[in-house]
This record gives C-alpha cells, structure tokens and sequence, in this order.
C-alpha cells in the first residue's frame, strides 16, 4: 500500500466508523454467533501474495463484525464501559500515525511531558493534592500489581529484587473480600501467592471492610511471624460498587507502617464531581498508590489507566532498571519506562488531552451525572416488577438484582436478555447469591436507552414465566 492508498482507505474506513456509531443501537449488543463460527470462516494459512483492500475490507464485514461484541453500543450495560468518545478515537488515529515508542523521554519528549501534565490535569480534577505525581498504565490490573511489588520490596528493604524471596517470611497483603480479581493475580505473579491474600468481610450500606477485622488480621499475623506488607482498599468494586472506609483503613495503616493501594479503576471518574466525593474518597489523599481507568467512565480509547503516587520512590525502587543503553546524558529528564513494568510504552497521554479540551470537565461530570440519576430511576423501575429483588442498591450508577426463583433462574434470565440482543447484561455472586448486576456509563447512552432496559427485562421475564 502506497501513501495515496492509506490516504483513500483513511478516508472510506472514518466514514464507515462514524456510521457505525450513528446506527449502532440498531444492532444486538452482545455477538450472536456460536464458538468457532469466526474462525471457520478465516483462510488455514497465511497468503502468498497481498490482497486488494477493497476483498480485505468486504471479508472484514462479512466476517469479523458478526463476531463483535459492541462495547459501544448505548445499551451495554454489563461488565463497566471500555469508552471511546470520538476526540479520543481521533487522538489515537494520530499516535497510530506517528507510531512513537515513549519509554524514555529521549524517544519521545512530548510523549513524556504532555504524560505528566495530564496526570496533573487529572490529579486536580478528582481533588486529590499538589505534589502527588502519577504515571499512565495499560490498565488497573497493571498499576495493582505495580503496587503489590513495591508493597513486597518495601516489607524487605527493597532486597527482595536482589536476593530473592527465600527466607523473608510470608508477606501478608490485606483487602476485603470484594476485590478484583486482578489483586489475586497480583499477588500470584509477585510470589506472595494466594493464601497470603487476606480477603476480610464487609459491612455497611457500602460493603466497606471491617476495621476491626483488619486490625485483628495484622495482629495475628505479626504473632505468628508472618509479614505484614500492605493493604488495598477498593473505592467502587467491580462486583456491586463496594467502597471502603478510606479513612478507617489508612489509620490502620498508618499504625503498622504498611504501604496502602487503592483501586477505583471505575468509580475514581466520578471523582470529578465534588457531590460524590463525600464520603466515597475522603482519606485518598494518604494513600500512597491510587488508580482509575479515564477508559472507563471519562470517555479515553480504551486502553488508559492513571496511577497517582504520592511519594514514586518506592515504586522506583522497585522496578527502575537502568542498562547503558537506557541512559539519557546530560539533563535531569522523568523515563517513564522505570515506573511501569513494561519497556515499551505507548503515547497514552494524547487522548486525554484531546479528550479533556473537547469536553472540559463540566462537560464530563454532566455524563457522569445523568448516568448515577438514570441508574438510580431504572433500580426503582426494576424494583417494581412483580417478584423482583433490588439486592444491592444503586452506589453511583451500579447496582444488582434478582428475579423470583433459585440461582439458575438468575442465570437463565441473563442469557435469554443477552440473546434477545436489545440489552447487555453480566451475573455476578454476592452474599453466597447470584445476582444480575447492571451499570450505566457507556458515553453517549440516553435515558431513553437505560429506561428502557425495564421494558426489556419485563418482556423477556414474561417469556420465561
């Protein structure tokens, strides 16, 4: 493909991707194909010879689509939104363009410096303080175990890289038992393992951890040798929106001098407006690793997620490497690359700034708002269908529910609304249940849209009945 070919393919591919937008709540949410249909329809080996793209772009149609899942589409409503506002899907089309690699500031100075603005940008908008730095990750699940390593290095005087494990006792990380799945994988591949995850119960309105629990867990586990490390606190679950008392667990912390994460991945967006932040992230400022994901509610291409520290030393400590090659002579200079996992880093940082220009915060936090109020009135119209169950009550736009009958029921309404296609829908467990659970925050939903997910649920429970 020579540059005037790209050029007409840019052109025909932007159109039919802002006609995939315009026209997307006429399609089912969810694919509606069965395991192995794409595949079988794909070629066994690679072409010898290049194809036209007008074949390559018509088999595209024929081919993939059917397969996709669209996580675009006003009426997702399951899982949490993997967002692409369209100054986002531009600024990736320009990073795609130039193709940058930023791991140092030396490969990329504008990748390095707009990163650190918007991080600022950022900071100032979910309210959190001036001096606490940050750096863009691919997700959460990538800034978790960030945290978790340095939680680990930190409980061994940062000797834990260099030496080795063995000996060191038995690290003991703390949570409740609402967390992400990615905290348990964090502490599978940072060799802390599994049993040494203390998940503790909750209580409340919020399903916050219980203080006492934790304390009483440290105290055990400091009499029987063990290694007390760190503790992640979670702000909006992924399970029904669980929030911990922030305040509660960082003066736990702060007591035994262990290192604190705090996973929002979804609900930090709502941070930009004020009402939502009492008492939902009062005490984040004393964490010492925070993350949210702006590709989920804020409206950033997926994939974009921010962790603030307050102090990067530690996490420095624990990941920065620094090779000949690596080097940059002569100035002072931040290398992203040192605070993040991965070498190789993409320019995440220019759809944040298309992004918060085109909208600007108030144009941000009105989305925000309407989907907390819309969820909010869909919870009450759900409630009232005969037989049903709100189980956890809306916590910002999240909440679950169940129809009458026993667990196999809840999973057999769930499939019948995924395959009706007009809503997309995910089961969850809670209390030893299982649960519907339904959020709202795809970007361009309208009430009109949520509202109707009532209608949906009533017509397919009738089919069921």
């Amino acid at each position: 493909m020579n540059w005037d070919e790209f050029a007409h393919w840019g052109q025909q591919i932007s159109k039919w991707a802002a006609a995939y937008h315009q026209t997307l709540s006429d399609r089912p949410v969810r694919a509606q194909t069965a395991p192995g249909a794409i595949s079988a329809q794909l070629e066994p080996a690679p072409p010898e010879t290049g194809q036209p793209m007008e074949t390559i772009m018509a088999d595209f149609e024929r081919i993939v689509m059917p397969g996709i899942t669209h996580w675009q589409h006003p009426r997702f409503f399951a899982y949490f939104p993997a967002n692409a506002a369209p100054p986002s899907m531009l600024a990736e089309m320009l990073v795609t363009t130039i193709a940058a690699q930023c791991m140092l500031w030396q490969t990329s100075p504008a990748g390095t410096e707009v990163e650190s603005v918007m991080v600022d940008w950022l900071r100032q908008a979910l309210g959190l303080p001036t001096g606490m730095t940050g750096v863009i990750q691919d997700s959460a699940s990538s800034a978790t175990l960030s945290a978790v390593l340095t939680m680990r290095e930190r409980a061994t005087g940062f000797t834990g890289n260099r030496e080795g494990l063995n000996a060191k006792g038995a690290f003991r990380i703390y949570c409740s038992d609402q967390v992400h799945s990615s905290i348990d994988r964090a502490c599978w591949v940072a060799g802390i393992g599994q049993d040494n995850l203390v998940k503790l119960p909750t209580q409340g309105p919020t399903f916050a951890i219980d203080p006492d629990a934790l304390e009483a867990a440290i105290q055990r586990d400091i009499a029987a040798g063990h290694v007390p490390a760190g503790i992640i606190a979670i702000t909006g679950g992924t399970g029904v929106g669980a929030c911990d008392d922030l305040v509660a667990v960082a003066d736990i912390a702060q007591r035994h001098d262990l290192y604190t994460h705090l996973d929002a991945a979804w609900a930090g967006s709502a941070m930009i407006c004020p009402e939502f932040r009492d008492p939902l992230w009062a005490g984040a400022e004393r964490y010492d690793s925070i993350v949210f994901n702006p590709h989920k509610w804020l409206g950033a291409q997926f994939d974009c997620a921010i962790q603030f520290l307050k102090d990067a030393t530690p996490q420095l400590n624990t990941l920065k490497i620094e090779p000949e090659y690596l080097k940059t002579s002569g100035a002072e200079v931040t290398n992203y690359s040192e605070w993040t996992i991965p070498l190789g880093r993409r320019f995440r940082a220019l759809k944040i700034w298309f992004l918060l220009r085109s909208y600007g915060l108030d144009g941000l936090r009105a989305r925000i708002r309407n989907h907390v109020a819309w969820a909010n009135e869909l919870a009450e119209k759900i409630g009232s269908i005969e037989g049903f169950e709100i189980t956890t009550g809306p916590i910002l736009s999240l909440f679950s529910f169940r129809c009458p009958g026993d667990d196999d029921m809840q999973q057999r309404l769930v499939d019948a609304l995924n395959d009706d296609g007009r809503i997309y829908l995910t089961q969850g467990m809670f209390d030893g249940r299982k649960i519907i659970r339904l959020q709202v925050g795809q970007f361009d939903t309208t009430r009109e849209d949520v509202l109707m997910a009532a209608d949906v649920i009533r017509d397919v429970w009738g089919s069921l009945s």
